[in-house]
């Protein structure tokens, strides 16, 4: 298995799991940038993108990229989120109730892309095309805290200006992870999204 990937810290937590599971001899990362072009991987039988062609400045162009790698009758499997996770509940016990729907609603994200069309357009034949909601409850692992304020904190990159100062102030005191009301400290959280599955296989 060959594992793209843009950031070292990735590939670099890649190989540490192979080692850890003895599988290093058939897991090799190539650090590459695929807006770049497709690295020389050779003739491969499945591609498997997961919450990244969204990333792409040309996806179509990715994707055409990922038509040529394949064999013929090799899959394309591409995974996206339908919007981004929530994880707090209305009345999380600091400022006003509702933070993390006004985060959400000052952002005005896109609405979801459906892939299915550029698949066509590429060359793939669409084999399958499946929703799946992820709805976990507390209470979760630390991971998921972990998880919640990387995401939170990527929001709130986007957001000064964007909302009123005291929702400001109530979202850096869930990212100050020394501070009492850190989202690393709370056990309520939960993960609430959707993800849609492409399957295309070219001819």
């Amino acid at each position: 298995m060959t594992a793209v990937d843009l950031s070292p810290q990735m590939l670099h937590r890649l190989a540490e799991k192979a080692y850890a599971l003895g599988l290093s001899d058939r897991v090799i990362g190539v650090r590459a940038d695929l807006n770049d072009g497709w690295p020389a991987l050779g003739t491969i039988d499945l591609v498997w993108a997961a919450a990244s062609l969204h990333h792409m400045a040309e996806p179509d162009r990715v994707l055409a990229g990922a038509f040529d790698a394949l064999r013929p009758g090799g899959l394309l499997a591409l995974t996206e989120m339908d919007f981004f996770p929530r994880f707090l509940p209305d009345d999380i016990g600091v400022g006003r109730p509702g933070l993390e729907a006004r985060v959400h609603a000052a952002l005005s994200p896109a609405p979801a892309v459906d892939w299915t069309d550029q698949l066509a357009r590429t060359g793939f034949v669409l084999e399958a095309r499946r929703p799946f909601s992820v709805d976990l409850a507390a209470p979760l692992p630390p991971a998921a805290a972990r998880y919640a304020e990387v995401c939170l904190r990527k929001l709130r990159s986007h957001l000064d200006e964007q909302l009123p100062v005291e929702d400001l102030a109530t979202l850096d005191a869930l990212l100050d992870s020394e501070g009492p009301h850190s989202v690393l400290r709370r056990d309520d959280l939960t993960v609430r999204t959707t993800r849609t599955t492409w399957a295309a296989r070219r001819p």
